[in-house]
């Protein structure tokens, strides 16, 4: 396949994909819920953090979340007595338990109370081609706050050479500009070309057999790897190509 046509094969994957109708069965719906900007951006936190395994899964546990926050994300979590946070005690998502959620919402009062919201820190970490420095300083910040060592694995580190999966999903959610109607783009300072593809074994296995990806470990290497074949085939929005991998990966066995 030459360079024009893999072009044209992954806009109109892109294309078929990047739909309204992809939201019922992506964890996406769940930012969608709402209409309050701080209660998209900690709804979609919420749901990217346990976005690993089944899709069904993760978007059950992430409804089963926002409904002990009384369906009020931002007030809930700027908010809450020490009490209110008994409510979780029962939660669970796979390896991400009531205590690592107790300490996410602290840790997300901690960034709007601090440090100006999600967005603001995002956006005075960001590099001049990228944002994974920022998604490394977000980590440092957010876990300010006092807690236990287990929970440090629910945020991937770009710079410990994580691909950082979920939260650059939660970055093209959050910041891309999207006319179909599926990101949210509510974030208006964080360029789309600056985001990264969200890297997993359906896009990665995609991506190889495509030739966009040689490097075989899905880490931060091959998220480099992936983000400039990406940005030569749309220097402006590289991470729409995320519906056409994933769409390929998961609804077309590619």
């Amino acid at each position: 396949m030459t360079q024009n046509e893999l072009r044209d094969f992954l806009n109109e994957k892109a294309e078929l994909y990047n739909r309204p109708d992809f939201i019922e069965s992506d964890p996406i719906q769940i930012p969608h819920l709402f209409t309050q900007k701080e209660d998209i951006e900690i709804a979609g936190f919420l749901a990217a953090t346990i976005a690993w395994g089944n899709r069904k899964m993760i978007i059950n546990s992430a409804h089963k979340i926002i409904d002990r926050m009384g369906n009020s994300p931002y007030d809930f979590v700027m908010s809450h007595r020490e009490s209110d946070l008994d409510k979780l005690d029962d939660f669970v998502h796979r390896t991400f338990n009531a205590s690592d959620l107790k300490t996410f919402l602290k840790g997300l009062r901690h960034i709007y109370q601090n440090h100006g919201g999600m967005e603001a820190v995002f956006e005075q970490h960001q590099s001049e081609h990228s944002m994974q420095p920022a998604i490394s300083a977000f980590k440092k910040i957010f876990f300010e706050i006092d807690h236990q060592e287990r929970t440090h694995k629910h945020i991937s580190d770009p710079l410990n050479n994580s691909a950082a999966k979920r939260i650059n999903m939660y970055l093209r959610w959050m910041a891309r500009k999207d006319n179909k109607g599926v990101d949210l783009g509510i974030w208006k300072n964080i360029p789309m070309h600056k985001l990264s593809c969200p890297l997993d074994v359906h896009s990665g296995n995609v991506a190889r057999k495509l030739g966009l990806l040689s490097r075989k470990q899905n880490d931060a290497k091959a998220l480099l790897e992936l983000d400039t074949a990406l940005r030569l085939l749309d220097p402006n929005d590289p991470v729409k190509y995320d519906f056409a991998l994933f769409g390929l990966g998961v609804f077309e066995k590619f």
